[in-house]
């Protein structure tokens, strides 16, 4: 199969002109976007690449362009400074296309397009793009904010709130991992067999692969190419997940035969953890207010061969009493609360997060959060354990939301993670006995887990 060498970049550019336009996720549109398209897989590769590098890089190739250009990126059309963008991160961060390459295919592709003709100023501006050296960074002694913004392409409000709350030295690593490529990690479905079986199949499908350094379930891949392609994926013997993830299910201490609640359960990543730790013995309430995500959840389900998993669409906070529906009736021996957040612990994996997040979105969160933990702790038993997660290390969404439960809700009391971690993962729990992945030298997303204990006294 072979495609012209404009169709990758055709395609990044739509997928991207689409995230800008509706605020979307990017998983989403390019799998949407693709589907229908014929594209051999090294150009479905570029075109991926493409699109990721974009969305990780958005604020400085900008930062850049706009020195070139008399209108800023902000002001042109979305076609033109989406075709810019393209070009400019070729040429900046891909050494295997010729400059000439990327110029060229842009000016076609935005001369291909009706209204006003675009190609001779697109030809310009990458033009001397490549022929004019950078602009010197800001002084990160004395202009912190703007420097690290410029670096590492982060929006300026979150620079400035990781500082206040971080510090430099963390505020700059959390910056640069956002431009990280993480890892393709894989849980195994011990439902299936061991981490060993797994990795030996990966091996006759000549990938390599490695264990992880926390998860005693995690394997990480080397380069796979498109992991659909996987039969190990769909057979059910892995499931796609960061190692971080994978760490907070068995901080609930799942046992076989007991009920559980999974209140935010779709797309079913730690329900379904959850079901191997019970041994496929029990039951699961897996809870969602989409109902699209309950079948995706439901499908996971299914390939991993897990029976003991129940599905019910529901909005926590502002559906009808839980007395409306059978399932809740009766108390829970454990919930899991992995809660919606703002997503920024999870940058480098959903980069179109630097475009889409606010401190708006932190502070929606910390109020949905709040309502969820105030409506679920009713339903777990005395003695039972809660579990709170959140792919986030804002304080806003992580201590400050644990700890105006724990006032409202003296029943409850923190329980230290460490019984609960891998030796090798001891110091990604905090002095408070949280697990925080936000500043650890693996290479893993950042999330937020604490485990709570309900009184005995009911």
């Amino acid at each position: 199969m072979s495609s012209s060498p404009s169709k990758p970049r055709k395609l990044a550019c739509t997928v991207l002109q689409t995230i800008y336009r509706k605020q979307a996720f990017a998983d989403d549109v390019f799998d949407t976007t693709i589907k229908d398209t014929v594209l051999s897989e090294p150009d479905r590769a570029l075109a991926f690449e493409l699109v990721y590098g974009v969305l990780r890089h958005a604020i400085t190739l900008d930062w850049r362009l706009d020195h070139l250009s008399r209108k800023p990126m902000a002001r042109l059309p979305l076609n033109v400074a989406t075709t810019l963008r393209v070009a400019a991160y070729q040429l900046l961060y891909l050494d295997r296309i010729p400059d000439s390459a990327a110029v060229n295919e842009a000016v076609k592709l935005i001369r291909k397009q009706p209204g006003h003709d675009w190609g001779g100023l697109v030809n310009a501006i990458l033009r001397n793009f490549i022929r004019q050296p950078p602009p010197p960074l800001a002084d990160i002694s004395t202009n912190p904010i703007q420097a690290l913004s410029v670096q590492y392409a982060c929006p300026k409000w979150m620079v400035k709130r990781w500082l206040k709350a971080f510090g430099l030295a963390s505020a700059k690593e959390l910056c640069r991992k956002t431009l990280e490529i993480p890892p393709m990690t894989l849980r195994t479905n011990t439902l299936r067999g061991t981490r060993q079986t797994l990795l030996g199949r990966l091996e006759t499908e000549g990938i390599a692969a490695k264990e992880t350094s926390v998860s005693p379930l995690g394997v990480t891949l080397e380069k796979c190419g498109n992991p659909s392609h996987l039969s190990v994926l769909k057979e059910g013997w892995g499931y796609i997940e960061d190692e971080a993830a994978q760490l907070i299910p068995p901080l609930l201490g799942a046992q076989p035969g007991e009920r559980i609640l999974d209140a935010c359960a779709a797309p079913g990543g730690k329900t379904t953890h959850l079901a191997q730790l019970m041994q496929n013995h029990g039951m699961i309430i897996a809870l969602d207010r989409q109902p699209e995500r309950l079948i995706r959840l439901a499908e996971n389900c299914q390939r991993l061969g897990i029976r003991i998993v129940h599905t019910e669409e529901r909005d926590v906070v502002s559906d009808a009493p839980f007395s409306a529906s059978r399932a809740l009736t009766e108390p829970f021996d454990r919930i899991l609360v992995d809660a919606p957040c703002s997503g920024l612990g999870i940058l480098r994996r959903h980069p179109e997060g630097k475009m889409l997040k606010q401190i708006s979105t932190i502070e929606q969160s910390h109020h949905t959060q709040k309502q969820i933990l105030h409506r679920i702790g009713s339903l777990l038993r005395p003695g039972g354990i809660l579990v709170y997660s959140a792919c986030s290390i804002e304080p806003e969404e992580t201590m400050e939301v644990i700890s105006a439960f724990c006032q409202e809700h003296p029943d409850f009391q923190l329980e230290p993670a460490t019984p609960w971690m891998a030796t090798t993962g001891l110091s990604l729990v905090t002095d408070q006995g949280h697990l925080c992945t936000g500043f650890q030298s693996f290479n893993m997303d950042g999330f937020f887990a604490c485990r709570l204990k309900k009184s005995d006294r009911p």
